[in-house]
């Protein structure tokens, strides 16, 4: 694998440029380079190195949405790739994730959905507006490792205990991790309703997926 094309990638992760990203990816695929490990010490690596500076208050987080945004757009280009080649990207577990019931705001869940993909994790992001049956249906239908429960209104933080809840009633608490996150919830919300873990940010959910998942301690 080219070194170059490499640091390339990544510098246009980092810089957010979407197009330059594309461009490079598609550069590695024709000259027949390793498309998988462009994805992660390329793609993946430039994200999370953005992540991070995001977290120190280095960067914005429009910032971190315009690296996510390039790294989604040239994985597009390097997975069929690896598919051809037989490659398999690795995946630590499944995550499902989505925002409660009477609430439509989407930018934190997407943010940290993107980050969680970067990070090798399969995500299935239920979107907005969740209803609390859904969740269950989910948990039980695909069996994830962890769920993600998003709200940013102090009204619908009330749902995230609804969800876990209603997960005890149907026998499913024990057989998945549950992680709830948005603008009012707190550490003390979080243990009031029965919740395996919070946090604050997008970087900070990946870290604690992977310690809730004994993959990092």
């Amino acid at each position: 694998m080219s070194m170059d094309l490499v640091r390339r990638l990544k510098e246009a992760v980092i810089a957010g440029d979407r197009d330059e990203a594309v461009k490079i990816a598609r550069e590695v695929v024709d000259k027949g380079l390793d498309p998988l490990e462009a994805l992660e010490r390329g793609l993946v690596a430039g994200v999370l190195e953005v992540g991070e500076k995001w977290i120190k208050e280095e960067v914005f987080l429009t910032d971190v949405v315009m690296a996510a945004d390039a790294m989604k757009a040239a994985s597009e280009v390097l997975r069929p790739e690896i598919v051809k080649r037989g490659g398999v990207v690795k995946k630590l577990g499944k995550v499902v994730i989505g925002t409660v019931a009477g609430d439509i705001h989407d930018i934190g869940k997407s943010l940290v959905a993107l980050m969680l993909e970067a990070s090798g994790f399969e995500v299935i992001d239920l979107g907005v507006d969740v209803p609390t049956e859904t969740f269950v249906e989910k948990v039980r239908e695909l069996k994830p490792d962890v769920l993600g429960l998003s709200a940013l209104l102090t009204t619908t933080m009330l749902e995230q205990g609804k969800v876990i809840e209603a997960l005890k009633r149907e026998g499913l608490r024990d057989e998945v991790k549950v992680i709830v996150g948005g603008a009012p919830v707190t550490e003390e919300w979080a243990k009031s309703i029965g919740a395996d873990g919070y946090a604050e940010d997008a970087i900070r959910a990946v870290r604690l997926v992977k310690k809730l998942l004994g993959l990092e301690k």
